[in-house]
């Protein structure tokens, strides 16, 4: 795909269609780049998105980090932590942008996400009336630990398989795994949802 092929008529669909033609045609970019930009854009506009609550807002936050990580495009390959840095950055400029505007993220407000979210927390239905609220499941989310709020957000939220999460925030399977099982129990308790796990069966118990 040339440069001019990626942003002249293309539909708003179009994986080059978040990138301005002045960031194209005045620059070469680096071919690893353009391939980070191909593989990341959509997970990157979705968090923006989720945050934002409209494409518009979410279009114009990632076009400014994608510019942020071309500026620091040789820093971050020599720093042998790409994905987590250029996450970094996108995390950084959402969050910054959200709070000069003095609001919540947008599937606090907005997101029904119960239907996800039930099974990892619990199965007692008459609790799930808490996750139903505006006061309830969303603000706990967003009071989350970072790492334990991006991997819950991608993968409950934005539905992302865990190999994915994996690869987009920059850390193994089983680390995501760990961050997903620490952010359920902080939800569970918040909420004071019952705790369902099994729990290890005591000496002279009947089975």
């Amino acid at each position: 795909m040339s440069h001019d092929d990626a942003l002249e008529g293309a539909p708003a669909s179009d994986p080059g269609a978040g990138l301005s033609q002045s960031m194209y045609r005045p620059l070469d970019l680096p071919l690893d780049f353009e391939a980070f930009y191909l593989g990341h854009q959509e997970p990157y506009h979705a968090y923006a998105e989720a945050h934002f609550g409209t494409r518009e807002v979410a279009e114009e936050v990632i076009h400014e980090v994608f510019l942020q990580i071309l500026a620091g495009w040789t820093q971050l390959l020599s720093s042998g932590s790409l994905e987590q840095g250029a996450w970094a950055i996108m995390r950084r400029a959402v969050h910054d942008r959200l709070e000069r505007e003095g609001r919540a993220p947008a599937f606090v407000i907005n997101g029904p996400i119960t239907q996800a979210l039930a099974p990892a927390l619990a199965t007692a239905r008459d609790k799930l009336h808490k996750m139903e609220s505006t006061s309830g499941v969303y603000e706990a989310i967003a009071e989350l630990p970072n790492r334990q709020f991006e991997v819950i957000v991608l993968r409950y939220i934005l539905g992302y398989p865990v190999a994915k999460v994996a690869w987009y925030v920059g850390i193994d399977d089983r680390t995501v795994g760990h961050h997903l099982r620490r952010g359920k129990e902080r939800l569970r308790l918040k909420l004071g949802l019952p705790d369902d796990r099994k729990k290890p069966q005591q000496k002279g118990e009947r089975k």
